[in-house]
């Protein structure tokens, strides 16, 4: 397996609310991904300078495929980044986990996402695309996608039909599975044309929450969500928070329960889970046995602040992971 993904370029500036309190006076719907202006992006910052700030590289994709290069996988990323400290900052990070950054460069500023964690570690995102809403379908180009076989797109990208197009267009092309995740409810619902489009014609595997999931398909109930997601694809996954993930491939559906762990922060909880995932199916296990692997992921991530699991956590991660070959053995 080797895999390239492409998102939005981001640096997440963290920041913990004592209570929702701010996500009201910014009119920002808790849980969401809102796009916002640079004069909106500063508004927040200037609200948030009292509290205790993390910066860190994010974006979902890039989250991802940082997840899998820790692996061991063999990745690569495609972004654009504005030529400041936070695009160095953003370069440097995929760099230290062994991602091939394939880069297109701005003079705009490195796209910046405000993440206000809630107390229940629920996150909402007030997001300054920047340089990384700016890149244009004639940057992309075959011999970008040539040697990979997966291709992982972000939903956070939606917005850019042409672009999206595109890139998919020239993943298939070069022979590569494309992967998508849904990224929020509020863009799946923006772009729900457009997104049955694409799942239906381009995808092979589709990760959504509960939420995304309902809003993309109308079933309130995950498992029937589920389903008709399924119809579309090779493998979906449906990912319902503390109650586990749902996976279907053709008509067999597997359960996997959560881990029992301390929530602080869900940011990346989402991209971890794909990351794991995709390195179980890389060691072609059952793919109940994927989803544990992308549930130890998901829940070592949220037990920090931040998109990115610690450098020290990943030799405890592997000995989990082995646990879980094994019972591919058994």
């Amino acid at each position: 397996m080797k895999v390239l993904g492409m998102g939005n370029a981001l640096v997440d500036m963290m920041v913990t609310l004592p209570d929702d309190t701010l996500l009201k006076e910014l009119s920002l719907q808790k849980g969401s991904m809102q796009l916002a202006d640079k004069a909106f992006s500063n508004q927040a910052l200037a609200k948030v300078s009292h509290l205790n700030t993390v910066e860190k590289s994010g974006g979902s994709a890039a989250n991802t495929i940082c997840g899998l290069a820790a692996l061991g996988i063999e990745t690569a990323f495609i972004g654009k980044i504005g030529k400041d400290r936070l695009g160095k900052s953003f370069q440097k990070d995929l760099l230290h986990y062994g991602v091939k950054p394939l880069m297109k460069f701005s003079d705009s500023e490195t796209g910046l996402a405000l993440a206000l964690v809630s107390r229940n570690g629920e996150r909402t995102f007030a997001t300054c695309l920047g340089a990384g809403g700016e890149m244009e379908p004639d940057e992309l180009n075959v011999s970008l996608f040539e040697g990979y076989t997966h291709f992982y797109i972000e939903g956070y990208l939606m917005q850019h039909h042409e672009l999206i197009r595109k890139a998919v267009e020239l993943a298939k092309e070069a022979g590569l599975d494309v992967i998508i995740d849904m990224a929020s409810y509020n863009v799946v619902e923006d772009n729900l044309d457009f997104l049955h489009f694409l799942v239906k014609e381009y995808a092979d595997i589709v990760f959504a929450n509960a939420d995304e999931a309902r809003i993309y398909t109308g079933e309130s109930d995950p498992e029937k969500a589920l389903a008709v997601i399924a119809k579309d694809c090779w493998i979906s996954v449906v990912k319902v928070g503390d109650k586990g993930s749902l996976i279907q491939v053709g008509n067999a559906v597997s359960r996997v329960p959560a881990l029992p762990v301390k929530c602080i922060d869900t940011t990346g909880a989402g991209d971890l889970y794909a990351a794991g995932f995709l390195y179980g199916m890389h060691h072609q296990l059952k793919y109940c046995l994927c989803g544990e692997m992308g549930t130890i992921l998901a829940g070592k991530v949220i037990e920090v602040i931040g998109a990115k699991i610690p450098d020290e956590e990943w030799q405890d991660i592997q000995e989990q992971i082995k646990t879980v070959i094994y019972k591919q053995a058994d």
